[in-house]
Protein backbone atom coordinates (compact mmCIF):
# COMPACT_ATOMS: atom_id res chain seq x y z
CA UNK A 1 0.00 0.00 0.00
CA UNK A 2 2.82 2.49 1.04
CA UNK A 3 4.32 1.73 -2.60
CA UNK A 4 1.17 2.85 -4.37
CA UNK A 5 1.06 5.82 -2.01
CA UNK A 6 4.68 7.05 -3.38
CA UNK A 7 3.83 6.31 -6.76
CA UNK A 8 0.44 8.08 -6.67
CA UNK A 9 2.20 10.82 -4.87
CA UNK A 10 5.20 10.97 -8.16
CA UNK A 11 2.27 11.23 -10.11
CA UNK A 12 0.36 14.27 -8.86
CA UNK A 13 3.79 16.10 -8.68
CA UNK A 14 4.67 15.76 -12.02
CA UNK A 15 1.13 16.57 -13.05
CA UNK A 16 1.23 18.91 -10.90
CA UNK A 17 4.75 20.65 -12.30
CA UNK A 18 3.90 20.53 -15.86
CA UNK A 19 4.32 23.41 -17.39
CA UNK A 20 1.97 25.18 -19.95
CA UNK A 21 3.38 25.87 -22.95
CA UNK A 22 3.09 29.59 -24.82
CA UNK A 23 4.48 28.82 -28.59
CA UNK A 24 4.67 32.22 -30.76
CA UNK A 25 5.26 31.78 -34.47
CA UNK A 26 5.70 34.18 -37.10
CA UNK A 27 8.39 36.21 -38.36
CA UNK A 28 11.57 38.91 -37.51
CA UNK A 29 9.62 41.28 -35.48
CA UNK A 30 9.23 38.25 -32.42
CA UNK A 31 11.60 36.19 -33.67
CA UNK A 32 14.48 35.88 -30.74
CA UNK A 33 18.03 37.19 -32.20
CA UNK A 34 21.60 36.12 -31.56
CA UNK A 35 24.20 37.64 -29.55
CA UNK A 36 21.05 39.49 -27.40
CA UNK A 37 24.02 41.01 -24.88
CA UNK A 38 25.72 42.88 -27.66
CA UNK A 39 22.94 42.82 -30.10
CA UNK A 40 20.33 46.16 -30.11
CA UNK A 41 17.69 44.36 -32.40
CA UNK A 42 14.97 42.00 -30.47
CA UNK A 43 11.87 40.53 -31.48
CA UNK A 44 9.16 41.21 -28.48
CA UNK A 45 7.90 37.74 -28.23
CA UNK A 46 12.06 37.53 -27.25
CA UNK A 47 11.20 39.71 -24.00
CA UNK A 48 8.00 37.60 -23.42
CA UNK A 49 8.90 35.01 -20.48
CA UNK A 50 9.86 37.40 -17.57
CA UNK A 51 6.20 38.77 -17.87
CA UNK A 52 5.18 34.89 -17.23
CA UNK A 53 5.02 32.54 -13.88
CA UNK A 54 7.47 29.82 -13.94
CA UNK A 55 4.17 28.08 -15.03
CA UNK A 56 3.89 29.70 -18.37
CA UNK A 57 6.96 28.24 -20.60
CA UNK A 58 7.15 30.74 -23.86
CA UNK A 59 8.88 29.21 -26.81
CA UNK A 60 9.27 31.49 -29.31
CA UNK A 61 9.38 29.49 -32.94
CA UNK A 62 9.14 32.61 -34.80
CA UNK A 63 11.71 33.36 -37.73
CA UNK A 64 13.47 36.20 -39.30
CA UNK A 65 12.02 36.58 -42.97
CA UNK A 66 9.70 34.12 -42.65
CA UNK A 67 5.55 34.61 -44.25
CA UNK A 68 2.84 32.17 -43.66
CA UNK A 69 3.49 30.38 -46.73
CA UNK A 70 6.98 29.94 -46.18
CA UNK A 71 6.46 29.13 -42.26
CA UNK A 72 4.59 26.43 -43.74
CA UNK A 73 6.56 25.04 -46.97
CA UNK A 74 9.21 24.67 -44.67
CA UNK A 75 7.60 22.38 -42.16
CA UNK A 76 8.27 24.97 -38.97
CA UNK A 77 4.55 24.74 -38.45
CA UNK A 78 4.44 20.46 -38.58
CA UNK A 79 7.03 20.53 -36.05
CA UNK A 80 5.33 22.52 -33.32
CA UNK A 81 1.60 20.84 -34.29
CA UNK A 82 3.04 17.59 -33.36
CA UNK A 83 4.46 18.79 -29.64
CA UNK A 84 1.00 20.82 -29.26
CA UNK A 85 -0.77 19.35 -26.15
CA UNK A 86 -4.31 20.42 -24.67
CA UNK A 87 -4.05 23.69 -22.75
CA UNK A 88 -1.06 25.03 -24.60
CA UNK A 89 -1.65 28.75 -25.89
CA UNK A 90 0.23 29.74 -29.91
CA UNK A 91 0.41 33.26 -30.91
CA UNK A 92 -0.23 33.81 -34.58
CA UNK A 93 1.50 37.06 -35.93
CA UNK A 94 2.51 37.37 -39.43
CA UNK A 95 1.76 39.47 -42.36
CA UNK A 96 5.12 41.54 -42.61
CA UNK A 97 6.78 38.90 -45.19
CA UNK A 98 3.40 37.27 -47.17
CA UNK A 99 3.36 41.32 -48.44
CA UNK A 100 6.50 40.44 -50.85
CA UNK A 101 4.98 40.48 -54.00
CA UNK A 102 8.06 39.88 -55.87
CA UNK A 103 8.93 36.63 -54.20
CA UNK A 104 6.91 33.57 -54.82
CA UNK A 105 8.32 31.52 -51.59
CA UNK A 106 7.07 34.35 -49.65
CA UNK A 107 3.89 36.10 -51.00
CA UNK A 108 0.70 35.21 -50.19
CA UNK A 109 -2.69 37.53 -51.52
CA UNK A 110 -4.30 37.98 -48.00
CA UNK A 111 -7.83 37.36 -48.76
CA UNK A 112 -6.97 33.51 -50.19
CA UNK A 113 -3.81 32.18 -49.27
CA UNK A 114 -2.88 34.27 -46.00
CA UNK A 115 -6.62 33.96 -45.09
CA UNK A 116 -6.45 30.17 -45.02
CA UNK A 117 -2.94 29.74 -43.55
CA UNK A 118 -4.68 31.73 -40.79
CA UNK A 119 -7.21 29.32 -40.23
CA UNK A 120 -5.28 26.36 -41.11
CA UNK A 121 -3.07 27.40 -37.84
CA UNK A 122 -6.35 28.11 -35.69
CA UNK A 123 -7.78 24.26 -36.27
CA UNK A 124 -4.72 22.62 -36.18
CA UNK A 125 -4.27 23.89 -32.63
CA UNK A 126 -7.40 23.34 -31.46
CA UNK A 127 -7.40 19.75 -32.43
CA UNK A 128 -4.89 19.20 -30.30
CA UNK A 129 -6.84 21.32 -27.51
CA UNK A 130 -4.59 24.10 -27.64
CA UNK A 131 -5.78 27.68 -28.23
CA UNK A 132 -5.06 30.00 -31.08
CA UNK A 133 -4.82 33.99 -30.68
CA UNK A 134 -4.04 35.89 -33.05
CA UNK A 135 -2.50 39.04 -33.58
CA UNK A 136 -2.31 41.47 -35.78
CA UNK A 137 0.99 42.97 -37.29
CA UNK A 138 2.96 45.32 -35.46
CA UNK A 139 3.16 48.99 -37.21
CA UNK A 140 5.88 50.14 -39.09
CA UNK A 141 7.40 53.74 -38.11
CA UNK A 142 6.13 55.23 -41.34
CA UNK A 143 5.44 58.71 -40.79
CA UNK A 144 4.94 61.07 -43.59
CA UNK A 145 6.41 65.21 -43.96
CA UNK A 146 3.28 66.12 -42.12
CA UNK A 147 3.99 64.10 -39.23
CA UNK A 148 1.42 61.62 -40.03
CA UNK A 149 1.83 57.55 -39.41
CA UNK A 150 0.98 55.67 -42.65
CA UNK A 151 -0.14 52.35 -42.56
CA UNK A 152 1.75 50.05 -44.44
CA UNK A 153 0.18 46.23 -44.59
CA UNK A 154 -2.23 46.38 -46.88
CA UNK A 155 -5.53 44.13 -45.97
CA UNK A 156 -3.57 41.51 -44.32
CA UNK A 157 -4.32 43.14 -40.62
CA UNK A 158 -7.78 43.00 -42.09
CA UNK A 159 -7.58 39.51 -42.94
CA UNK A 160 -6.17 38.17 -39.78
CA UNK A 161 -9.58 40.56 -37.74
CA UNK A 162 -12.05 38.95 -40.27
CA UNK A 163 -10.67 35.40 -39.43
CA UNK A 164 -10.52 36.34 -35.48
CA UNK A 165 -14.20 37.21 -35.92
CA UNK A 166 -15.65 34.09 -38.11
CA UNK A 167 -13.90 31.48 -36.16
CA UNK A 168 -14.42 33.07 -32.58
CA UNK A 169 -10.31 33.59 -31.58
CA UNK A 170 -8.74 35.09 -29.06
CA UNK A 171 -7.63 38.05 -31.16
CA UNK A 172 -5.26 41.08 -30.39
CA UNK A 173 -5.01 44.26 -32.40
CA UNK A 174 -1.62 44.66 -32.39
CA UNK A 175 -1.61 47.05 -35.18
CA UNK A 176 -4.07 48.94 -33.92
CA UNK A 177 -2.19 49.62 -30.05
CA UNK A 178 1.74 49.89 -31.61
CA UNK A 179 0.41 52.57 -33.98
CA UNK A 180 -1.09 54.16 -30.69
CA UNK A 181 2.60 53.79 -29.14
CA UNK A 182 4.40 55.22 -32.44
CA UNK A 183 2.15 58.23 -32.02
CA UNK A 184 2.67 58.40 -28.89
CA UNK A 185 6.60 59.18 -29.14
CA UNK A 186 6.36 60.78 -32.51
CA UNK A 187 8.37 61.28 -35.77
CA UNK A 188 11.16 61.69 -33.94
CA UNK A 189 11.47 59.89 -30.52
CA UNK A 190 9.95 56.34 -31.83
CA UNK A 191 13.62 55.70 -32.85
CA UNK A 192 14.09 54.47 -30.44
CA UNK A 193 11.49 52.02 -30.64
CA UNK A 194 13.88 50.61 -33.60
CA UNK A 195 17.31 50.83 -35.06
CA UNK A 196 18.61 54.33 -35.80
CA UNK A 197 22.29 54.50 -35.16
CA UNK A 198 25.03 56.43 -36.82
CA UNK A 199 28.44 54.73 -38.20
CA UNK A 200 30.29 54.01 -34.80
CA UNK A 201 27.44 54.70 -32.51
CA UNK A 202 26.34 51.22 -31.92
CA UNK A 203 29.74 48.62 -31.67
CA UNK A 204 27.73 46.12 -33.87
CA UNK A 205 27.01 48.56 -36.65
CA UNK A 206 29.77 49.72 -38.54
CA UNK A 207 28.02 51.76 -40.95
CA UNK A 208 24.73 54.12 -40.63
CA UNK A 209 21.60 52.12 -39.51
CA UNK A 210 17.85 53.36 -39.97
CA UNK A 211 15.56 50.53 -39.87
CA UNK A 212 11.99 51.27 -39.19
CA UNK A 213 10.14 47.87 -38.97
CA UNK A 214 12.88 45.99 -36.18
CA UNK A 215 12.86 46.69 -32.61
CA UNK A 216 15.04 47.88 -30.34
CA UNK A 217 15.05 46.40 -26.79
CA UNK A 218 13.00 49.57 -25.48
CA UNK A 219 10.38 48.54 -28.44
CA UNK A 220 10.60 44.79 -28.12
CA UNK A 221 9.79 45.44 -24.58
CA UNK A 222 7.25 47.84 -24.89
CA UNK A 223 4.93 45.82 -27.63
CA UNK A 224 5.64 42.33 -25.06
CA UNK A 225 3.76 44.87 -22.53
CA UNK A 226 1.11 45.43 -24.59
CA UNK A 227 0.22 41.87 -25.46
CA UNK A 228 0.15 40.89 -21.64
CA UNK A 229 -2.03 43.72 -21.08
CA UNK A 230 -4.43 43.06 -23.96
CA UNK A 231 -4.37 39.67 -22.85
CA UNK A 232 -5.55 40.26 -19.27
CA UNK A 233 -8.12 41.87 -21.34
CA UNK A 234 -9.71 39.39 -23.28
CA UNK A 235 -13.24 38.20 -22.44
CA UNK A 236 -12.75 34.68 -23.23
CA UNK A 237 -12.63 31.51 -20.96
CA UNK A 238 -10.44 29.95 -23.26
CA UNK A 239 -7.04 32.34 -22.04
CA UNK A 240 -8.21 32.22 -18.46
CA UNK A 241 -4.76 30.33 -17.57
CA UNK A 242 -2.54 32.17 -19.48
CA UNK A 243 -4.06 35.15 -17.81
CA UNK A 244 -3.23 33.71 -14.62
CA UNK A 245 -0.02 33.01 -14.96
CA UNK A 246 1.13 36.96 -15.79
CA UNK A 247 3.04 37.86 -12.97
Amino acid sequence: MKKYIIIALLISSVCFSQKTTLYTIGDSTMANKKDPDRNPEHGWAQVLQPFFKDNILVVNKAVNGRSTKSFINENRWDSIYKKLKKGDYVFIEFGHNDEKIEDSTRYTNPHTTYRYNLIRFVKETREKGATPILLTSISRRNFNEKGVLVPTHGDYPLETRLVAQEYKVPFIDLEYYTELLEQSYGPEKSKQLHLHFKAGENAYYDKDKADDTHLSLKGATAIAQIVVDQIKLLQDSTVDKLKKGIK
